[in-house]
């Protein structure tokens, strides 16, 4: 080591070391096991050469002979601190060493100039995730992902990706999947082997149901570990392979970047979970290989209905004399032709619920949510309707689309078609495109109803009754119409609102009137815990794509969900996050409570002990406020939509009044 080119670098005091003790030091970005023993100091490598044990968390054994060793705590091998090799002198298992100077009682090691980064096969991954458009990372770092990690860390330095490092994987699974919902590209979720991986199943899941990309990088054991059972060694390939449309584990002979192309061209294209697995050993591996870009890998996606199907469409719905349309989340990039197409209709457009927002409900052709979280304006259209239009719309058992009537369905996905029973017109293709082709078509029967007129009629008798649902009081809490009344003239018309599971869905589906607002929710799995988790996601995308830019993040939950991820608040606040959290505290799962009441059960086990989680928002660094009657919902929840950061609004609300 050429000693007058090296860097002295600090690494602590005299008195941070009793003698014969060892522990670890950061000198840049290298770890050092210092070692201070018979009035003496010395550095070497932290890393055992046999599993990567960290020496500096070890001992100095002393022999018969009375000769100082640094023993690793991981399997016992023992290393000379003056000399750094092993007992037997054998230097291929040896360890480097570093020198170390003490200068008025700091200790100082001497480095050599950082050397330029030597390109790895992570960093040709990640560079090539740039490529396809992935942004951001959330995620954990971990010791089976360090490589990888690094990889990111340099692209982030760059410019060219973003990452939130999150409390719980759950967390990074989650706003990943909201993330991909909301902006129809991947983000990427980063964990370690074992539990790390296993804890973004539920996410995954989530974003799988709802066809959100999303790629998951997990972390794995050394190679020459796999099998019989090491630490955190869990067969990952098969653990993500039902949620996963492609898992791969990068291997040293893979190509590299054509792996991390197919994962990111399955996650946009399927619309799914793309999953790689990076063992540990494989990540640090030079390569001087290309990265890939989705050039010539991309071809065009719009599917036009056949004419026959389209004359067919025509024909049904020009003899209809009460058309309606039921649009549904599969129709969110249509959503402004199926609003024209069902004005030149004349027809009501309902909601499924993960349509929500879909149609702002001041529209004059909207009819609200259809369903068990639906207005009864919708579900009063459905029947007296004599033809359903439904387009993108899954026929969920929670929508409850009536199949007896004649139903023109038009989707993407021919697996959706008649799904669950025949419809009397399945027709494949976008949505988009059939509303165009069919719109200029239209001619409405003389004798017609005029269901828009009723439909006025129908709003205004449902917003009479939502005032009437305003004076229930029965002195336990805050009526949930009234949080959502308030809710309704509060949030900006274009901001984003992620919403959980429970009472309070239940009561935001029913009593919420979207004017422009998107609505993120769990649909197909209903993952209670979903909506801060959410809120990251869609806040994240304000940050990284120019049409979200400035929009505010509202997320709606219960004490139940709430309580599932709370911590993460705190990355919220470390990340100076715009987002407000309105929290309907029962202090019970409500939603349970009436399940158990309904099937004749007696209430069991749903009862909550919560903190107060307006405090808790403060003492994590954020706006907290409380609210226990109705007249201070306005104050309360202007003050924290104005807050510039993290804010949490907790109202307590009477779980019979939803």
């Amino acid at each position: 080591m050429d000693q007058q080119n090296l860097q002295w670098i600090s690494v602590g005091h005299e008195t941070d070391l009793p003698e014969g003790r060892v522990k670890t030091v950061t000198a840049r970005n290298v770890s050092l096991c210092l070692s201070h023993f018979d009035g003496q100091w010395a550095a070497m490598d932290n890393r055992c050469p046999h599993q990567g044990g960290p020496l500096g968390e070890g001992s100095i054994e002393r022999g018969i002979d009375g000769k100082c060793w640094i023993r690793c705590p991981w399997h016992g091998w023992d290393f000379d601190p003056l000399t750094g090799a092993p007992p037997g002198g054998h230097e291929d298992t040896g360890q480097r060493l570093f020198p170390v100077e003490v200068r008025d009682g700091e200790i100082f090691v001497g480095l050599e100039p950082e050397p330029p980064h030597e390109r790895t096969t992570t960093d040709v991954m990640a560079e090539t995730m740039v490529n396809w458009g992935v942004k951001r990372v959330f995620g954990m770092v971990g010791h089976s992902n360090l490589g990888l990690a690094d990889a990111i860390r340099l692209r982030a330095a760059e410019g060219e990706m973003h990452y939130v490092g999150i409390r719980h994987e759950g967390v990074a699974a989650f706003a990943a999947s909201a993330y991909g919902k909301l902006t129809g590209h991947p983000a990427a979720c980063l964990t370690i082997a074992g539990p790390g991986a296993t804890n973004l199943l539920t996410g995954l899941w989530d974003a799988k149901v709802d066809r959100a990309p999303v790629l998951a990088l997990t972390g794995q054991v050394q190679t020459q570990v796999f099998g019989p059972g090491a630490f955190q060694d869990i067969d990952l390939a098969s653990a993500f392979d039902a949620v996963s449309r492609f898992s791969q584990t990068v291997l040293t002979t893979s190509n590299h970047a054509e792996l991390m192309s197919l994962a990111c061209k399955a996650a946009i294209v399927e619309r799914d979970v793309a999953h790689l697995i990076f063992p540990d050993d494989v990540q640090t591996i030079p390569s001087d290989h290309p990265s890939a870009t989705p050039e010539g890998r991309m071809g065009g996606s719009v599917v036009i209905p056949s004419d026959g199907e389209l004359e067919k469409a025509v024909t049904m719905i020009n003899a209809a004399k009460r058309p309606i349309v039921v649009m549904g989340y599969g129709a969110i990039e249509a959503r402004d032709a199926v609003i024209g197409f069902a004005e030149a209709a004349g027809a009501p457009v309902m909601t499924t619920f993960k349509g929500k927002g879909l149609i702002p409900d001041t529209h004059a052709n909207a009819a609200g949510v259809l369903g068990r979280s639906g207005t009864p304006i919708a579900s009063w259209f459905m029947n007296e309707a004599d033809l359903i239009i439904a387009l993108g719309s899954s026929f969920a058992n929670h929508t409850g689309i009536e199949q007896s009537k004649p139903i023109i369905q038009v989707d993407f996905e021919r697996m959706q078609l008649g799904k669950f029973h025949p419809v009397a017109l399945p027709i494949w293709g976008e949505i988009g495109a059939f509303c165009e082709a069919v719109k200029p078509k239209l001619s409405k029967p003389g004798d017609a109803d005029d269901q828009l007129s009723e439909l006025s009629e129908r709003w205004r008798m449902w917003r009479k009754e939502k005032e009437t649902r305003l004076t229930e009081q029965h002195g336990h809490g805050v009526h949930s119409a009234a949080i959502f009344d308030a809710l309704t003239r509060l949030i900006p018309d274009d901001a984003i609102i992620a919403v959980d599971v429970g009472n309070n869905t239940y009561s935001f589906g029913r009593y919420f009137e979207p004017k422009g607002q998107r609505v993120l929710m769990s649909g197909y799995l209903g993952s209670i815990g979903f909506g801060f988790p959410a809120a990251i996601g869609a806040w994240a995308a304000t940050q990284d794509f120019e049409a979200y830019r400035g929009r505010k993040v509202v997320s709606i939950s219960g004490d139940g969900g709430f309580g599932q991820y709370p911590m993460d608040f705190t990355t919220a606040v470390k990340h100076g996050m715009d987002i407000t959290h309105i929290l309907l505290n029962n202090s019970e799962l409500g939603k349970i409570s009436k399940e158990q009441r309904a099937g004749e059960w007696p209430v069991w086990e749903t009862a909550l002990h919560n903190p107060s989680f307006a405090a808790f928002a403060r003492l994590c660094g954020g706006h907290g406020a409380r609210v226990t009657e109705a007249k201070d919902l306005d104050a309360a929840i202007g003050e924290a939509l104005a807050h510039n950061g993290p804010a949490l609004v907790e109202v307590i609300t009477d779980p019979e009044l939803v």
